[in-house]
This record gives structure tokens, C-alpha cells and sequence, in this order.
């Protein structure tokens, strides 16, 4: 009896141990994963969080944590680093790294689509007693033209190149998001750009304050920008987005496009595209940009390759061949 006893007790240590190794193994098998944003008073920020925790709970085996970042720029080279295994970028910067044009001195190959993720407008916010009511107005003004280096940044000299004007004409501040909103309401500066969705809600504060004005880019600049730049597209920013905007406003927009670095394994990248996209609604419910999620337009702008792991999923959708 004390000898069956004893087998018995062995063979519940090696079970145990067995079990232990299984969650070890389990927890190993884990990968771990950082998703880079964009400053908390953006849009990249708080919609990177509310995909991260889709990505948690409908992909098996992985844990992302959306980290803030100083957006764009910073966001693609840690990518092609593989400082951040996914990142929230503009479609324009992408283009730029992958080609090794404005700010990317060198090539960043390191870098593959997953998604066109929603589009973001160039805003011109500028004060209602400002006196600026076209870009080339800017001429003397102290206005917040980005983070040094940002695709704002980077917009900012693309709409000044269309109108023939350059930082010497104007007083430019190289600030982020936030730091333009502080400067913005002590009256610091005349106005700002800034490219993100809409409505920002760093714009939304600033309106409930102060009285502002968007600027509207004409039709013919348009087409200059677009001609030029052609990962720009027309649109509108629809009258009473903000408080005291009373008509609609014309401007183009780049797009938020999901990155991720080529080493990722093909099956994570293929589960996350479908989480994604399969849970849309609840992303919405989290964060309103993910409304403008379309699997339709999902490669539209996408000028990198694809992952091959996002790509079978939109081969299996009917979105590519």
C-alpha cells in the first residue's frame, strides 16, 4: 500500500512538472510586440491603444503595446530597426523612407504594409483676428509648422512650395501637436499646421476657448499639390467640425497606414490584418477613426510591399490577386 502510495505521489510531481513546463513553454511561445504612435495629443496615440487591445484578445500567442512616439518619422525608423514591430505612419513618409527621400537620407528597406488605416487632413487652424486667411498670408506670421522632421513638418514645405514660399518669409516654430496648442492659447503663435484625423481633439479644446479659423486651400492649389505630391487627395472638412467653423473647408490629406517590420512571422501578420478588419466595430466603438476602416481601400496608397502575411489575407478577400 505505502509502495502504491509512493508511485502515486512520483507520478503527481511529474505531472506537475510536466504542467509547469507546459506553461512555461506556453508563455515563451508568447511574442511580444511594440506598436509606435504618435503623441498623446494626436490621433495615432489613443487609436493605436484600441487596435493593441484587439490585437490582445482576438490574436492568440501575442501581446502589443502601443507605445507614444514623436509619429511618423521616428515611428519608421524604428520599424526598419526593429526598435517597434508595428507603427501608425503617413502614407507620404513611408514613401519618402522607403525610397530614401526628405528627411530619410538613406533607404529604410525594413519596413512592409499591412493597412491604409483612415485618411489624414492637412488643417490650417489659425486665429480669428489673425488676419490670415490664405496660406499666402503666412508672410511675417509666427506660425507652428511641426516637429522637426515630422510629416507635418514635411506638409507644412509641401503646401508653402505651391504658393512659391519658404520659412525665410514667415516666422516658423518647430513644435509638436501639443506644444502648439499651449503656444496656440497664449497667443504665442499667429497659427499652426497640424495633419491628423478628424475632429482632433486638441483643435476641439482650442475652439471651446478661443475663436479660430481653418484656412481653405483653393481648387487650382489643389491641383498643384496633388499633380506634385500625387500621394495627396482633395477633400473637405465638413462645415461645424469645430466650434465657430460655420462652412465647409477644402484641403487634401495623406493617409494613416499600419506598418510592421518584414521579420514578423507570416502567420501573427496574417492574424492580425484579419483582427483587424474582422473586428471593426468594436475598434469604432473605441476609437472613431476605426469607422473609416475599409478592407476596399486597404491597399489604396500603399506604395510599399505588402507583408506576406497581410497579403494572403486580402488575396483570400478578393482585395488583390
Amino acid at each position: 500500500m505505502k509502495k502504491l502510495l509512493a508511485i502515486t505521489v512520483i507520478c503527481l510531481l511529474v505531472i506537475g512538472m510536466l504542467a509547469g513546463c507546459g506553461s512555461q513553454e506556453t508563455a515563451k511561445k508568447t511574442t511580444q510586440m511594440i506598436l509606435a504612435t504618435g503623441g498623446t495629443a494626436g490621433t495615432y496615440y489613443p487609436l493605436g491603444g484600441a487596435m493593441a487591445q484587439i490585437f490582445n484578445t482576438k490574436v492568440p500567442n501575442v501581446n502589443v503595446t502601443a507605445q507614444s512616439t514623436g509619429a511618423s518619422v521616428e515611428n519608421l525608423r524604428l520599424v526598419n530597426k526593429k526598435e517597434a514591430e508595428l507603427a501608425i505612419v503617413q502614407n507620404d513618409m513611408m514613401d519618402y523612407a522607403y525610397n530614401g527621400k526628405e528627411a530619410f537620407k538613406e533607404k529604410l528597406p525594413n519596413i512592409r504594409g499591412i493597412a491604409v488605416l483612415y485618411p489624414e487632413i492637412i488643417q490650417v487652424v489659425v486665429g480669428a483676428d489673425s488676419g490670415i486667411n490664405s496660406i499666402a498670408d503666412f508672410k511675417g506670421k509666427r506660425i507652428g509648422v511641426g516637429a522637426p522632421g515630422s510629416g507635418t513638418e514635411a506638409n507644412t514645405r509641401q503646401l508653402l512650395d505651391v504658393y512659391g514660399l519658404d520659412y525665410k518669409v514667415m516666422n516658423p516654430h518647430y513644435l509638436s501637436f501639443a506644444e502648439c496648442a499651449d503656444r496656440f492659447k497664449d497667443k504665442q503663435i499667429d497659427g499652426f499646421i497640424f495633419t491628423a484625423g478628424i475632429p482632433n481633439s486638441a483643435v476641439q479644446e482650442i475652439a471651446s476657448q478661443h475663436s479660430i479659423k481653418l484656412v481653405s486651400i483653393p481648387d487650382d492649389m489643389i491641383a498643384k499639390l496633388v499633380q506634385k505630391y500625387p500621394f495627396l487627395t482633395a477633400v473637405t472638412i465638413p462645415a461645424n467640425t469645430y466650434k465657430g467653423q460655420t462652412e465647409p473647408v477644402k484641403t487634401v490629406a495623406v493617409q494613416a497606414t499600419l506598418i510592421v517590420n518584414p521579420d514578423v512571422k507570416e502567420d501573427i501578420v496574417y492574424n492580425i490584418t484579419k483582427a483587424l478588419f474582422e473586428n471593426q466595430a468594436d475598434l469604432a466603438k473605441a476609437h472613431a477613426k476605426g469607422k473609416e476602416l475599409s478592407l476596399e481601400k486597404a491597399v489604396k496608397g500603399m506604395s510599399i510591399p505588402l507583408h506576406p502575411g497581410a497579403a494572403k489575407y486580402y488575396k483570400e478577400k478578393g482585395i488583390i490577386k
